[in-house]
């Protein structure tokens, strides 16, 4: 395929774009008007598009992404299928003819969009129907709003969709190879000499951060360095010692390539934003940003990660306690890259993640808390206690683990303990929470930790 060069369902289109243009407005600018602005930054799902990645159980997979937040350079070389791709008014894909049939719209804005989620799980790979149910997943609709037809009909809908048949050109993809990476894009080497030459650039992943920031705030980085495409970024490792995260991850691939192994992530992930958004979000960007609030911090402190850090004077490993230094600030020095994360083995046997926000799903945290401990004799042995929206860092709980480890496991030292973490941290009244209530929720939680683990 030619240089700056994206298949759009099926058709290769030149990619010339002016800079900071948004992969929506590109595919719109083409005349796919199916994908909508609706909220500019991936809550909504109007905007939501089929892109071609490395699979996990076939060789590609049709992943659901937020187009308003990816810059459409970043669409060199791949494949994507917007909602006019999957069928026609006079050949309707299946999931537009379930839609269709069901009352699955009514004004019409967010069809595009829940149907190209939809069609991402409709080819999930591992989908299968057993017991009367067809296997579909209705968290993958997680990211897509609708605000006038109501989600029973389309829930209805992707109840009722069975398998591709074998004629489906779009399921026959999935066993081909993705899209390569273009040969235009720099090597690990010559992105760290980037980095130390111009410490202005802005390295970017998922976009899930930068998207938000360059949408509703206008932000225009001097310089945007992709590093998503980078295989020393992209490896999953497991020694005896440790579980290494390569940072260009996206939170979907750490979820399927863990399946399980850690148990805390395994409880945070499924928390973390929506489908469209851990399909492109990454570990180095969520730790790269150093937001107070993000969902992963609280429990990489919990289980005492590291974090590897790379540059063209070599690596280093940084403790997570020791690597956020204020607001959104970091020991992460100018050239440096996030190039993984890696957690000790073995992991506690008590894991929990508490999430405190005012939906269950997809919201920002309150208050984040992730728990690591192991209890051997009714003793509290160890105790890590992760904490985020209640400092202008995520910190650890330390006065809390004192007041754990070495006592005994029973309600007279849980209530004690709670007490104690109630006055952790710094928090502030805003409009998610009050100082008071971000106190009240820090003990509950440890209440709650000890009713679920003793029942």
């Amino acid at each position: 395929m030619e240089p700056d060069t994206v298949i759009v369902n099926g058709a290769p289109r030149p990619l010339g774009a002016p800079p900071h243009t948004t992969a929506l407005d590109w595919l719109r600018g083409q005349g796919f008007t199916g994908a909508k602005e609706g909220c500019a930054e991936g809550e909504c799902g109007a905007c939501t598009v089929l892109l071609a990645r490395p699979g996990a159980d076939t060789p590609t997979e049709w992943t659901a992404l937020n187009s308003c937040l990816l810059p459409a350079a970043a669409l060199d070389g791949q494949e994507v299928v917007t909602a006019e791709g999957l069928g026609t008014p006079e050949a309707l894909h299946p999931v537009q003819h379930e839609m269709a049939v069901r009352g699955g719209s009514q004004c019409g804005y967010c069809t595009p969009g829940f149907v190209c989620s939809m069609a991402a799980e409709y080819y999930r790979a591992d989908r299968v129907q057993l017991n009367g149910s067809n296997g579909f997943d209705t968290h993958a609709l997680s990211g897509n709003l609708c605000r006038c037809t109501g989600y029973r009909p389309i829930l209805d809908a992707a109840r009722a969709l069975g398998q591709p048949d074998l004629d489906d050109f779009l399921a026959a993809r999935r066993h081909q190879p993705p899209p390569p990476t273009p040969s235009s894009r720099p090597g690990l080497a010559e992105v760290l000499r980037l980095l130390a030459d111009e410490p202005d650039a802005l390295v970017t992943a998922g976009c899930t951060d930068t998207g938000v920031e360059a949408n509703l705030r206008g932000a225009r980085p001097p310089r945007l360095v992709p590093v998503d495409h980078l295989p020393e970024l992209r490896e999953l490792r497991s020694t005896p010692e440790y579980v290494e995260v390569g940072a260009a991850l996206t939170l979907t691939e750490i979820e399927r390539r863990l399946d399980g192994a850690v148990p805390l992530l395994e409880q945070v992930l499924p928390q973390f934003a929506s489908r469209p958004i851990r399909n492109a979000a990454t570990v180095g960007g969520n730790l790269g940003t150093a937001s107070p609030i993000g969902d992963l911090p609280p429990a990489l402190l919990a289980l005492d990660a590291t974090v590897l850090l790379v540059s063209a004077e070599g690596e280093r490993e940084v403790p997570l306690t020791a690597y956020f230094t204020g607001y959104r600030q970091t020991v992460r020095r100018p050239g440096e890259l996030i190039r993984a994360v890696r957690v000790p083995l073995p992991v506690a046997r008590t894991a929990a993640f508490h999430k405190i926000a005012k939906r269950r799903f997809d919201d920002i945290s309150s208050v984040a808390v992730g728990f690591a401990l192991d209890v051997d004799g009714g003793i509290v042995t160890r105790a890590a206690i992760g904490l985020g929206g209640v400092a202008a860092t995520p910190l650890r709980a330390t006065a809390t683990e004192a007041a754990l480890v070495g006592q005994p496991w029973t309600d007279e030292t849980v209530r004690a303990a709670a007490a104690v973490l109630a006055t952790e941290g710094t928090p502030l009244d805003d409009h998610r929470a009050s100082a008071s209530y971000r106190s009240a929720m820090l003990g509950q939680a440890l209440l709650r930790l000890h009713a679920e683990v003793t029942a």
